[in-house]
């Protein structure tokens, strides 16, 4: 769906290279890598966390992870735990991908709240809930997609996002940036950044 591609056009538009980034429901960690192989070795290494409750980086991973310039770690952890933590060093950068539309508007709003005062930016790709991208997924079956892996993709544009659904939910201050948009057919795009980040 090109959202290592989005992640990294993104993060090259702020003013340096962020030195530490955590993944929310990063699962095996392979998106955020392809990010920063799309982003060339650092001058600076990066520390990346993948939080997850099942984390399932791989030592492959972990060495393309070495090999790029960055230095990773997968903690396990529900992720609004791992966000109440006392004394969380706060992210340059937080992400997620395909991981927001499992969380109900009331969970949803708190897990933003929370993001929002742990990081100073914060990126997003969800799936967009659209005709277009309903159709999409009724069409899985022509790449091989099983029935299971069917199911999930419409369940998954249904609970998707469209126009400033996000942008909505995120805390009412004055000092982050917010853009929300579509990106492709199927890709819901959100970015907040504190002022001071840009």
């Amino acid at each position: 769906m090109g959202h290592a591609g989005l992640v990294a056009r993104e993060l090259r538009r702020g003013a340096s290279m962020p030195q530490r980034l955590v993944e929310l429901g990063a699962g095996d960690g392979t998106l955020l890598l392809r990010v920063a192989q799309r982003l060339g070795r650092p001058a600076a290494r990066v520390r990346a966390v993948l939080v997850d409750a099942s984390p399932s980086l791989g030592p492959d991973t972990r060495a393309a992870f070495e090999a790029a310039g960055w230095d990773v770690e997968a903690q396990q952890a529900d992720v609004f735990d791992w966000l109440s933590r006392p004394g969380t060093e706060p992210a340059d950068v937080m992400l997620a991908n395909l991981f927001l539309h499992h969380f109900r508007e009331p969970e949803l709003s708190t897990l933003l709240a929370k993001i929002s005062r742990q990081s100073r930016r914060f990126i997003a790709c969800e799936p967009r809930r659209s005709p277009t991208a309903l159709a999409g997924a009724s069409l899985l079956v022509l790449i091989g997609c099983n029935e299971v892996t069917r199911h999930d993709g419409e369940i998954s544009v249904r609970a998707g996002f469209r126009d400033h659904e996000l942008s909505e939910l995120w805390p009412n201050d004055a000092g982050w940036r917010l853009v929300e948009s579509r990106a492709g057919l199927f890709t819901h795009f959100f970015a907040a950044s504190r002022d001071e980040a840009r």
